[in-house]
């Protein structure tokens, strides 16, 4: 074999290996993002999860609390609007040790939503959401491995309503309750939303 035919042969083979190599760092960088596609679906899931146990845990609130030390149920009626932000305000209530805390009254025609500006946030100065449990007793496992960061939140809006041909001065209420569930990563959030009637006996 000459010369020249070796060398044309190393640089073929050099070529191949190059190929290869690239082939092989695509294949990588695609296997890479995969799993992180995964890992982020993963997470949101487990966010989605936590989102729906806080949507429970305010009807439980709502409704009737199993832990009647905590329960504030009974400050929830179709016929009243007690504890929430007095007609022509808006906003939550707040502070951690406050009774009504998340209960909140919606927003003129023209404003953002409520749920849009409350901060779902943990400070206790100026927290206005409420936490998974807060007046349940009910608890949720949170911050190791695949668990959710910290504990989901919500809050409660009074809503006015009329059934066809009540008279102006019955006014019945209903709430709209938003919930924020976290992933494992805290950055991963979730928003779920139900409305609520409770029946008075």
């Amino acid at each position: 074999m000459s010369r020249h035919s070796r060398g044309a042969a190393l640089v073929v083979a050099l070529l191949m290996l190059m190929v290869i190599l690239m082939l092989g760092i695509a294949a990588s960088q695609s296997a890479l993002q995969g799993l992180k596609t995964t890992r982020n679906d993963g997470d949101r899931q487990v966010a989605l999860q936590a989102a729906e146990a806080a949507l429970r845990d305010a009807e439980m609130d709502i409704e009737q609390s199993p832990d009647a030390g905590k329960s504030r149920s009974s400050i929830f009626s179709r016929r009243s609007s007690l504890g929430f932000p007095a007609h022509g305000e808006t906003g939550c209530n707040g502070g951690a040790a406050n009774i009504y805390l998340g209960l909140c009254r919606q927003a003129g025609m023209n404003a953002l939503p409520v749920w849009q500006t409350v901060e779902f946030g943990e400070d206790a100065a100026t927290v206005q959401t409420v936490a998974f449990g807060t007046f349940t007793g009910q608890s949720l496992q949170v911050g190791k491995g695949a668990l959710p960061s910290r504990l989901p939140r919500y809050i409660i809006e009074l809503f006015s309503y009329k059934r066809p041909g009540e008279s102006a001065d019955k006014v019945s209420y209903f709430y709209r309750i938003t919930a924020v569930g976290f992933g494992a990563r805290e950055s991963t959030q979730v928003a779920l939303q139900s409305f609520y009637r409770k029946e008075d006996e």
